[in-house]
């Protein structure tokens, strides 16, 4: 079996012609070239899942009625969640926690694996945060038809009067592709400025020590391209990761709280 190894892209990580030619005329060639299937996203998507079920192993194989160090923390985390859920969404809720949560680990480890030179940042592909925030928009859907009927969502398009019904229609749309724009811009914008000033610091640290002899120049440590990249990478790498997976979790309460509001009985309760 031949592999052929693309660089050229982001796209093509391995092809395997042999594979391709094995499912050839299946229902897998209905989804075009299966050679293409394995891309550096895709890897880069199954090593934080292999990860993180590793890290949920590790977190969950001893739980005992006197907890250690990694319980406390894990428990910490969850009381934190299921807080932050209730303060959003409303304690009726609460069901849409371990969601949340998946979410923004997800986002987190998806914008930090990157950081290996080993992996691409999954969410630096439009595809995967596109697909992020259609699951969101499916959910708010979702519980928008089980709320008010397929036609009373329809009916909802046209409110507060008729001539709206195309803004609505646009919004509707619009809100998963700016979800998942934002999120893969800035990703991806803070990788592409990070080699930007990489690559100016390279040019200026040959410029101040171009001028000496070879054996000076290996021995003068490289304090431009590693001690100011390491700074920025903990904005732009650390920081930005959680920060970015942290706001994309926001809005997905937000949307999804909208559409799932108080039972009835509770609100003439609290009335």
């Amino acid at each position: 079996m031949s592999l052929e190894i693309s660089i050229t892209g982001p796209k093509v990580y391995v092809r395997i012609d042999e594979l391709y030619e094995m499912f050839k005329g299946t229902i897998v060639d209905i989804f075009g070239n299966f050679g293409n299937f394995i891309t550096q996203t895709t890897v880069s998507l199954f090593a934080v899942t292999i990860g993180l079920m590793i890290l949920g192993y590790i977190a969950s194989r001893k739980i005992e009625k006197r907890p250690g160090a990694i319980q406390v923390l894990v428990e910490k985390v969850l009381n934190m969640l299921y807080k932050l859920v209730e303060d959003t969404m409303g304690k009726h809720n609460l069901k849409f926690a371990p969601y949340i949560g998946t979410l923004f680990i997800s986002c987190m480890m998806g914008s930090l694996i990157g950081t290996t030179m080993l992996f691409r940042s999954t969410t630096a592909d439009f595809s995967v945060t596109l697909a992020y925030a259609l699951v969101t928009s499916a959910m708010v859907w979702y519980n928008n038809i089980k709320a008010n009927g397929f036609i009373g969502w329809l009916k909802g398009f046209t409110e507060p009067i008729v001539v709206m019904t195309p803004m609505n229609l646009i919004s509707e749309v619009a809100q998963p592709v700016a979800m998942a724009f934002r999120h893969f811009g800035n990703v991806a914008g803070g990788g592409v400025l990070t080699t930007l000033i990489y690559a100016a610091l390279a040019l200026a640290s040959k410029a101040i020590f171009g001028w000496l002899p070879a054996y000076l120049v290996s021995l003068v440590p490289p304090f431009l391209q590693v001690g100011i990249p390491a700074f920025l990478s903990l904005y732009f790498d650390f920081f930005s990761a959680f920060v970015q997976a942290f706001v994309f979790c926001l809005l997905t309460m937000v949307y999804v709280a909208g559409a799932c509001p108080p039972p009835a009985e509770n609100v003439d309760a609290n009335k």
